[in-house]
C-alpha cells in the first residue's frame, strides 16, 4: 500500500488530483460531451456540436478542458481531430471518488 503523501496542511496529492478532475467535469456540457464520447466511441467536434445546443467554439473550449484534464484524447485526422475517452483517467476518477470517506446515518 502506498503511503498517503501530504502536500500541505493535510491536503493529499489524491485530494488535489480529485479536485482537478472534478473541476474539469464541473460544467454540465462537459459531462454531456464525456457521455456522448463514451456512447459513440470517437467523433469529431462537429459531430458533438450537432448533439448539443452549443456553438462550435464553445464545444471546442469544453473539449480543450477535458483534454487538459486527461479525460479525453484527440487523434489528428487530416484537418480534424477525432476525440475519444481516455479510460485510464475515467477509472482513476472513479477510484478517487470511491475512496472518499462516507458517514453512516
Amino acid at each position: 500500500m502506498n503511503p498517503v503523501r501530504t502536500t500541505r496542511e493535510g491536503i493529499t496529492e489524491a485530494d488535489e488530483e480529485l479536485a482537478t478532475l472534478a473541476k474539469a467535469l464541473g460544467h454540465p456540457a462537459r459531462v454531456a460531451i464525456l457521455r456522448q464520447l463514451t456512447e459513440v466511441g470517437a467523433c469529431i467536434c462537429g459531430e458533438i456540436v450537432e448533439c448539443l445546443p452549443l456553438a462550435q467554439a464553445t464545444v471546442s473550449q469544453h473539449l480543450k478542458v477535458l483534454k487538459e484534464a486527461g479525460f479525453i484524447q484527440g487523434e489528428i485526422d487530416g484537418p480534424r481531430v477525432c476525440y475519444c475517452v481516455n479510460p485510464k483517467t475515467t477509472r482513476r476518477f472513479r477510484r478517487l471518488v470511491a475512496d472518499l470517506p462516507t458517514t453512516e446515518e
